[in-house]
């Protein structure tokens, strides 16, 4: 058995116990695959996160994301986490404030911006989604297609059925049926929050991949989200998205558009540190 540094970092909050939390292992080149996967079968958080030496000379670390059933190419709360604990170990960036972190999808770019962090959305896949599939979907949710006003297909490494409703509240209303959503497909659903509030949308997640009902904060989803609705010129080029709600989270995830990039942020904090024996 062999002693790792271990972080775990409390994702998209600035406060403990109010985000979306994360497994950090450091210096994680020596365990193989099984050993990462049965690591965060253990912990049995949405997801654990390994981060070891880079192999693309641009990149300043190399992430991989597991969760209890598997791995996955990219996931937002992980890309923050990650970045923000390797950082908190004396990480130090090539480039500043400009970073570089290598995943299953390639090379993702982050920036320190403030006392946040925030990375490049990766390249979003939409497609529409067809009327059948809504039929199965939309009962799952307790919705009726009029209560939808567009929905799509966000793909940047997870697939997410993604609806827009109307208001914030009946976002917060949604009771679903976990065990049909699971059985059909990953599902995300956002609406635009009253004026004068902190945030200006309300994002939920339903099915996620780690195989829990509802996600507390949902990075990925978020900057498919962003992307979608800014293109679609139904949410301006700077916003805050509130989520976790229902489950008394307070995720926050600051959304800007930057010339041709969409950057994702939010808060990190440790909330452990230590050693960890695999």
């Amino acid at each position: 058995m062999n002693s790792f540094a271990f972080t775990q970092v409390d994702v998209f909050t600035d406060t403990p116990l109010f985000g979306n939390p994360l497994a950090v292992v450091h210096g994680a080149d020596g365990l193989s695959d099984t050993q990462m996967q049965a690591f965060a079968r253990w912990t049995n958080l949405s997801e654990t996160a390994f981060l070891l030496r880079p192999t693309e000379p641009e990149a300043d670390y190399r992430v991989r994301i597991f969760t209890p059933g598997g791995e996955l190419p990219f996931a937002g709360h992980p890309t923050l986490g990650s970045c923000h604990a390797w950082l908190e170990r004396g990480g130090v960036p090539k480039a500043g404030d400009q970073l570089v972190q290598q995943c299953g999808v390639g090379l993702v770019r982050l920036r320190r911006d403030g006392a946040r962090l925030a990375f490049a959305a990766p390249p979003l896949r939409t497609t529409p989604v067809d009327d059948a599939t809504l039929a199965r979907v939309l009962p799952a949710l307790g919705l009726v297609r009029d209560q939808v006003q567009a929905a799509q297909w966000l793909d940047n490494g997870p697939k997410w059925l993604t609806l827009l409703l109307a208001d914030a509240a009946r976002v917060l209303a949604i009771e679903p049926d976990h065990a049909a959503l699971k059985a059909l497909c990953m599902v995300g659903v956002v609406a635009p929050q009253p004026a004068g509030g902190d945030s200006q949308f309300e994002v939920r997640a339903f099915a996620a991949p780690d195989g829990i009902p509802e996600d507390p904060v949902t990075g990925s989803l978020n900057a498919g989200i962003a992307q979608w609705l800014i293109g679609a010129g139904l949410a301006p080029a700077r916003y805050v998205a509130a989520q976790g709600t229902r489950l008394a989270r307070r995720g926050r995830v600051y959304i800007e558009q930057s010339g041709d990039a969409v950057w994702v942020g939010g808060h990190s904090v440790s909330c452990i540190r230590g050693e960890v024996g695999l």
